[in-house]
C-alpha cells in the first residue's frame, strides 16, 4: 500500500486499486509530490528520465481536479499511446470517473496532440471547462512534425482558458529555463531511475568480427542464457527484417523444445492475419513467421497492423525473445525490455546519412530495464571499430542532449495552418494580432529571448508572417475584407481538417481543372500530396513492374518512388486485388495497402468537398464511388453489397457475384450459404438487404 501520509485519502484509495503494484513511490516521484505540486495550482514541468513512472504524476493531479469536481485532458502524441493510456485508466471507473477520448463527454479524456490543437480553435466551451491539462513526452516540442501542433495549441489554450493548469511530463531536457519561463512554470528535475542503466559501446574487434549483426548475435545470446529479453533498434525497415533471420539463423540450435512450440504459436497468429482479410501471406509475413518461429520477430510499418499489435503483446507475454524496430517505436507503444541494441548510429536524411540525436539515442537506451521485473538494464551501441566506439562514447554516453528549440517557423506547414487556425476561430484578424499571437508561442519566446535574436526577432516574425500571409490570399485560403482577415469557405475546409496546406492546394488545382475524373491519374495525384500515407518498395529488385503498370495507365513518370509504387498498388486495390497478388508483382510492402487505400479515400472525400466550396457540382457523385471503391477494394459494380452488408468483405461479395450474378433477391439463404464463408447470420443480413 502508499505509505505517502500527505496524499488525499480518496486519491490514495484510487491509485491503490488502479496501479497495485505500486507500493511505494520511488524517490523521483516522492520529490516531485513533496514538492507541493498538488496543492500549488501554478503549472509545473515534471523532467524525470523515461521509465521513473511519470504517468502517476499525470494522474495524480488529475484526479484531484476531478474529485473536486473539475475536468482533465492527459494529452499523448500518439493514437497507440493514447489507446494504452485509455485502457489504463479504465481502472478509474470504478470509483465513478468517466473515462473517454473527448471532455465533452469524459471527466478525465485522453487526447492526441492534434485532437486538443482541433479542441482549442473550434470548441472553446469545452476547452474552458478543462481545469487541467497534463501533456505526456512533453519533451515532443521540439520535434519537427508534431511539436508545432503542441506548442501552437498550449499558447492557444492559454489564452482562451487562462486559469487552466499544465503538467508537462517530459524526459530530460536541457534548456529548462527557457521552458519554465515560456510555460510561466517550474519545473521538477530528478534523475533517479527506478532500474539503473548500464550504457556501454561494443565494438566488432573486442568480439573478433568485422560483422555489427555477430555483436548482436552475442548480446542476444547472454540474454537467453539470463531468460530476459532484448529490443534492438536500426535504422530502415530492410535491415529490421534482415538483421532478425541473421540473428533467428545463429540462436536456432540453442532454442528449446518447449520454446520452440511456444514461437511456433506465435508465427501461426502472425500467418493468420492476412488468411482472415482473404490474402495468402505475403513474402514478409512468411518472412516474420519464419523468424519467429525461432523467437525473433521484427516491426515496422510495412507490417499489418493486427500483426504489430500480436509481436508487442507476445513480447509482454515473454513469447518473443528479441524485436528489431525502426527508431519510431521509441516513441510508440511501451515496449521495455532488459537490454536494448541501437545497432546504427545514423540514419537516412535529405542531407545524407546524419547521426541520430543525443536525445534519441537517450529516448532508445531508456527502453532497457523493465520495472517491476529488472534490476538493472543494459544499453549497447555498436561500433565497427575501437576508434568508432571511443567517438560514440565520447558523444552519445558522455556527450549533452541537444537544446529543444521550437520548429514552428522551420515547418512552413505549421505556420500556415496556424496562421489559418487563428483567423478562421476569429483571434487574428490582422498581422499585429497575428504577430501577438505568434510573439507568444515558444519560437516567439525564444527569439525575443535570445541576446543575439532579440533585436531582429520583431522583424524576422513579421517577414515570415508576411511571406505566409502571401501564399495563403494567392490560393484563395485567406481574403481581406473590411473588418479584417477571413478565410474563405476553402480555408474553412482546410481549418477543420487535419491535412497539410500543401495537400489542400494540390487537390484544389487538380479539381478546378478538372472536366471528369481520370481514376489513375487522380490517384497518383494523391499520392503525391504529404498526407496519403506511402506504401515503399522491399528492395533494390526491379522496378520495370510498376513502370509498365503506370504506362498501361496512361500516366507518365520520370523517376520510380515510393509515390508511383502507391499509385499501382491502390490501383490494385480497387480492381480487387489482394496483398499477396500486389507485393508479389510489384515487390512493395503490401500489407500497408489497406492503411494508404483508407487514407486516399479520406481525402478523395476532401476533394469532393472542394469541390463543393468551389461550386463545381459536376462530378460529385464519381468523388462518392471512387472513396468507397478505395475504403472497401472494390470494382463499381458490388459497392452495393460490401456496403449494405456490414461485415460481408470484399471477397465474399464478389464470390456471390460470380455465382448468382448481381440480383440476389431471389436466392435463398441455404443457397446463400453453400458459398465459400458465408453462414446463418450473414445469408440472413444478405437476403434482408437484398430484398430491401
Amino acid at each position: 500500500m502508499i505509505k505517502m501520509e500527505n496524499l488525499d485519502t480518496d486519491i490514495k484509495k484510487i491509485i491503490n486499486g488502479a496501479y497495485p503494484y505500486i507500493e511505494d513511490f520511488n524517490p523521483a516521484q516522492k520529490a516531485v509530490i513533496e514538492s507541493g505540486y498538488l496543492e500549488d495550482k501554478s503549472n509545473y514541468i515534471v523532467s524525470i528520465p523515461t521509465a521513473s513512472g511519470k504517468t502517476v504524476l499525470g494522474v495524480l493531479p488529475a484526479l484531484k481536479t476531478i474529485l473536486d469536481g473539475g475536468k482533465a485532458v492527459y494529452a499523448a502524441p500518439l493514437l497507440s499511446i493514447q489507446n494504452e493510456k485509455v485502457k489504463e485508466f479504465k481502472a478509474f471507473e470504478e470509483y465513478g470517473i468517466n473515462v473517454g477520448k473527448h471532455p465533452s463527454s469524459a471527466d478525465l479524456s485522453v487526447m492526441v496532440f492534434e485532437s486538443f490543437d482541433a479542441l482549442t480553435r473550434f470548441s472553446w466551451n469545452v476547452l474552458r471547462d478543462v481545469d487541467t491539462l497534463i501533456i505526456d513526452e512533453f519533451h515532443m516540442i521540439g520535434e519537427y512534425s508534431r511539436g508545432p501542433t503542441l506548442e501552437a495549441a498550449i499558447t492557444r489554450a492559454k489564452i482562451i482558458n487562462p486559469s487552466m493548469r499544465i503538467i508537462a511530463l517530459s524526459a530530460t531536457l536541457k534548456n529548462i529555463g527557457e521552458i519554465e519561463g515560456w510555460l510561466e512554470g517550474t519545473c521538477i528535475e530528478h534523475d533517479y531511475r527506478p532500474v539503473p542503466l548500464h550504457k556501454e559501446v561494443l565494438d566488432c574487434e573486442m568480439f573478433n568480427t568485422k560483422n555489427k549483426n555477430d555483436v548482436i548475435v552475442k548480446v542476444v545470446e547472454k540474454a537467453m542464457a539470463e531468460e530476459t529479453q532484448a529490443l534492438a533498434f536500426v535504422s530502415t525497415r530492410r535491415f529490421t527484417e534482415s538483421l532478425a533471420t541473421y540473428v533467428a539463423k545463429k540462436i536456432n540450435k540453442k532454442l528449446s523444445k518447449e520454446q520452440k512450440e511456444r514461437f511456433k504459436e506465435v508465427s501461426e497468429k502472425l500467418l493468420d492475419v492476412p488468411k482472415k482479410k482473404g490474402s495468402l501471406p505475403t513474402t514478409t509475413c512468411l518472412k516474420l513467421a519464419e523468424s519467429v518461429e525461432k523467437g525473433v520477430a521484427f516491426h515496422h510499418a510495412g507490417l499489418f497492423n493486427e500483426q504489430k499489435e500480436i509481436i508487442e503483446d507476445e513480447f509482454r507475454n515473454g513469447n518473443i525473445l528479441m524485436i528489431t524496430a525502426t527508431p519510431s517505436l521509441m516513441y510508440g507503444v511501451n515496449l521495455p525490455s532488459k537490454t536494448v541494441v541501437i545497432r546504427d548510429h545514423t540514419r537516412w536524411t535529405s542531407n545524407g546519412p546524419q547521426p541520430i540525436p543525443v536525445f534519441d539515442y537517450e529516448q532508445m537506451s531508456g527502453r532497457a530495464g523493465r520495472p517491476q521485473y529488472d534490476d538493472v538494464g543494459y544499453s549497447y551501441l555498436i561500433a565497427k571499430s575501437m576508434d568508432e566506439s571511443q567517438n560514440l562514447e565520447e558523444y552519445y554516453i558522455e556527450g549533452e542532449i541537444e537544446q529543444t528549440n521550437s520548429k514552428l517557423v522551420d515547418n512552413k506547414d505549421a505556420i500556415y495552418k496556424q496562421i489559418i487556425a487563428q483567423i478562421a476561430s476569429s483571434l487574428s484578424k490582422n498581422l499585429d494580432e497575428l504577430s501577438d499571437f505568434f510573439g507568444k508561442t515558444l519560437y516567439g519566446y525564444q527569439m525575443s529571448n535570445n541576446p543575439s535574436m532579440a533585436f531582429f526577432a520583431a522583424d524576422s516574425l513579421a517577414y515570415e508572417l508576411e511571406t505566409a500571409l502571401s501564399f495563403l490570399l494567392q490560393n484563395g485560403i485567406i481574403r481581406a475584407t473590411p473588418e479584417g482577415l477571413k478565410t474563405t469557405d476553402f480555408g474553412n475546409l482546410i481549418a477543420k481538417s487535419n491535412y497539410a496546406v500543401e495537400t489542400a492546394v494540390k487537390i484544389k488545382e487538380y479539381v478546378s481543372d478538372m472536366k471528369e475524373i481520370n481514376v489513375e491519374e487522380f490517384i497518383y495525384a494523391l499520392s503525391e500530396t504529404p498526407d496519403l500515407p506511402l506504401i515503399s518498395f522491399k528492395g533494390r529488385k526491379s522496378k520495370d513492374p510498376v513502370h509498365e503498370k503506370l504506362s498501361e495507365c496512361g500516366l507518365f513518370a520520370v523517376d520510380i518512388g515510393n509515390p508511383e509504387a502507391t499509385t499501382v498498388s491502390l490501383i490494385e486495390w480497387i480492381d480487387e486485388r489482394n496483398e499477396y497478388e500486389i507485393e508479389n508483382k510489384y515487390n512493395v510492402y503490401s500489407a500497408s495497402t489497406r492503411r494508404s487505400a483508407y487514407e486516399a479515400s479520406r481525402l478523395v472525400k476532401f476533394a469532393k468537398n472542394t469541390c463543393e466550396v468551389l461550386g463545381n457540382y459536376s462530378n460529385l457523385k464519381e468523388f462518392d464511388i471512387l472513396s468507397a471503391r478505395l475504403y472497401y477494394g472494390v470494382k463499381e459494380d458490388i459497392i452495393p453489397l460490401v456496403i449494405g452488408v456490414k461485415r460481408l468483405g470484399r471477397k465474399r461479395a464478389r464470390n456471390l457475384v460470380n455465382i448468382f450474378g448481381n440480383d440476389l433477391s431471389n436466392i435463398s439463404e441455404n443457397e446463400l450459404q453453400k458459398v465459400d464463408g458465408i453462414g446463418p447470420k450473414l445469408a440472413q443480413k444478405i437476403s434482408m438487404f437484398t430484398k430491401n
